[in-house]
C-alpha cells in the first residue's frame, strides 16, 4: 500500500477528540498503516477502548503533556483554538493539522471513492466499503459511524483504494481528488459556512465535476436534477426514467426490501436488503454504481448488501423493553425524519412513537416548521428541547417551536418535554406494548433507550 508522501515524516500522530466517529476512523486507518497514534477525549467510551486494543495510547481529559514527542497534532472543527493541547503543540513548534488536512494527506496517491450528500452518505459509504471488501479489493475506508457488525468506522486495507465519507459541512470534500464522486442528495444545510444555498450547490457541482470516472448521482433529487448533467457523463440512479441505473419492481416487507436494477434499460439483476426504507434502496443503488466502476462485480455487491446490517445510529434496533421496540436514528433534518418514520411503517401495524431532539439553535430557527411537519407521519410525537452542539442560545428559539409546528400539522397526540432529565419518564407515559419507539436527533437523544429501559423495567 503506498505511503502518502505528506505523512512520511510523521511517525507519531496525536488526535485531539479521538473518540468522535470521524476522528476514530482516521485513527484506526493510521494504526493499520503503521503509524503510532495517541489521542485524548473528554470522557471514556467503547470507541476509546477499541482504539486501545488496536494499539493507540489514550488519555481521558485534555492536558499539555499528552502531546509531548508527537510529530503532529490533529484536531476537528469541534475543538476550540484555545484547547490546551493545541496551545502546547503551537508552543513546542509541533505541526497542527485540521482533520480535513489529515484526510487529504491520507488520500494522497490513492484511488478515492468519495461519498457526499446532505443525508445518506454514512450508509452509502459503508455499503460501498463492504461491497469492495467482499469483492476482494482490500480497500481502506473511513466512515462517519461504526459498522454494526464490526464496531469499526475505519480500516487500513492493502490496496490503493480508499472509500471515504466526504463531509460537505466545512468544504472538506473539495480537498479530495476522487476517482469516483458519489452524491446522494443536496438540501439547504450548513449555510452558516456557505452563506447561501447557491454557494452550497456550487460546491456540490465542483465535487461532482472533480470525479475522474463517472460520478454517481441521484437524479431523483430535484437539486441534482437541476445540475442538468449529460446522461452519458454520469451514473444517474433512482426510480425515474432519467436514471441510467434504474430501480424497478420494489417490494417492501416488515424485514426486507427487494427490487430489480437496470443499467441503460438492460436488467442487471435483483437485490434484497435487510435494512428498511426506500432511502436505503437508493443508497444501495448508489453503492452498485460506485463499486462496479472500481472493479467489483454485480454479484459481489449483491452478496455484500444482502448481509449488510447497517451502521450505528442509522435505524439501529437498540432493544426491546417491556414489549416495546426501541430504535435509534441520527435523523435531524426534515427529509431524514420522514424517511425514518416511513421505514418504521414497514414493520407493520404497530404504533410509532417518535421522540425528536432538535439539533442546534440556528438549525431550529431556520427549519422549525419543516421539522414539525416531518414528524406528522408518527402516531405519537414527543419533542425534546434543543441540543446546542456548542452553540449559544438564540432568544425565542426552543424546542417548543417544533412542538407547535408538529401540533399544527397533525391531529394525533403531541407533547413537549423541555427538561432533558425528564424525557424518559415523559415518553414512557405514552408507550404501549407493541409500540415502536423512535429516538431521533444528532445529540444525546441516543442515550434515551437505556434511560427508557430503566424506567420501563
Amino acid at each position: 500500500m503506498p505511503s502518502p508522501t505528506r505523512l512520511a515524516g510523521f511517525e507519531r500522530i496525536h488526535i485531539v477528540g479521538i473518540g468522535g466517529a470521524g476522528m476514530s476512523a482516521l485513527a484506526s486507518l493510521l494504526i493499520g498503516s503503521g503509524k503510532r497514534v495517541s489521542g485524548s477525549d473528554l470522557k471514556s467510551s467503547s470507541v476509546l477502548e477499541r482504539l486501545k486494543l488496536l494499539g493507540a495510547t489514550i488519555a481521558v481529559g485534555h492536558a499539555a503533556e499528552n502531546v509531548e514527542d508527537a510529530d503532529a497534532v490533529v484536531y476537528s472543527s469541534a475543538i476550540p483554538y484555545a484547547n490546551v493541547e493545541l496551545q502546547a503543540a503551537r508552543a513546542q513548534g509541533i505541526p497542527t493539522l485540521a482533520r480535513s488536512e489529515l484526510l487529504a494527506a491520507v488520500a494522497e496517491d490513492r484511488r478515492v471513492v468519495a461519498i457526499s450528500g446532505t443525508h445518506g452518505k454514512t450508509t452509502t459509504t459503508s455499503m460501498i466499503a463492504l461491497s469492495l471488501v467482499n469483492a476482494g479489493l482490500a480497500p481502506s475506508y473511513l466512515i462517519g459511524a461504526e459498522l454494526n457488525d464490526s464496531g469499526a468506522s475505519g480500516q487500513a486495507g492493502t490496496s490503493d483504494l480508499l472509500v471515504v465519507e466526504a463531509d460537505e459541512s466545512d468544504g472538506t470534500f473539495l480537498r479530495l481528488d476522487p476517482e469516483v464522486s458519489v452524491v446522494t442528495n443536496v438540501e439547504a444545510d450548513h449555510l452558516d459556512y456557505y452563506g447561501t444555498f447557491d454557494e452550497l450547490k456550487r460546491a456540490f457541482r465542483s465535487f461532482v465535476n472533480g470525479s475522474r470516472l463517472l460520478p454517481v448521482v441521484c437524479v431523483d433529487d430535484p437539486v441534482i436534477a437541476s445540475f442538468n448533467l449529460v446522461r452519458e457523463s454520469c451514473y444517474g440512479y433512482g426510480f425515474s426514467d432519467a436514471a441510467r441505473l434504474q430501480i424497478k419492481n420494489l417490494v417492501v416487507a416488515p424485514h426486507s426490501s427487494a427490487f430489480e436494477l437496470f443499467l441503460d434499460r438492460s436488467r442487471l439483476g435483483d437485490l434484497e436488503l435487510s435494512v428498511l426504507g426506500v432511502h436505503n434502496v437508493l443508497n444501495a443503488t448508489a453503492a452498485v454504481g460506485a463499486a462496479l466502476q472500481v472493479g467489483a462485480s454485480f454479484g459481489d455487491v449483491k452478496e455484500a448488501l444482502a448481509k449488510y446490517v447497517g451502521v450505528s445510529r442509522r435505524f439501529q434496533h437498540r432493544r426491546v423493553a417491556a414489549g416495546i421496540r426501541i430504535i435509534d436514528d441520527y435523523a435531524h433534518l426534515p427529509s431524514e425524519i420522514r424517511a425514518t418514520i416511513a421505514a418504521a411503517r414497514q414493520l407493520g401495524s404497530r404504533r410509532i412513537v417518535a421522540v425528536f431532539q432538535p439539533h442546534r439553535y440556528s438549525r431550529t430557527r431556520d427549519l422549525w416548521r419543516e421539522l414539525g411537519q416531518a414528524l406528522s407521519g408518527a402516531d405519537v410525537v414527543v419533542v425534546a428541547d434543543i441540543y446546542p452542539a456548542g452553540e449559544e442560545p438564540i432568544p425565542g428559539i426552543t424546542g417548543e417551536l417544533v412542538y407547535q409546528a408538529a401540533s399544527d400539522f397533525r391531529s394525533g397526540e403531541t407533547y413537549y418535554c423541555p427538561r432533558r432529565g425528564e424525557l424518559a419518564r415523559e415518553v414512557a407515559a405514552h408507550l404501549r406494548v407493541d409500540d415502536v419507539c423512535l429516538s431521533m436527533g444528532a445529540g444525546d437523544i441516543t442515550t434515551l433507550e437505556s434511560e427508557l429501559a430503566e424506567v420501563l423495567g
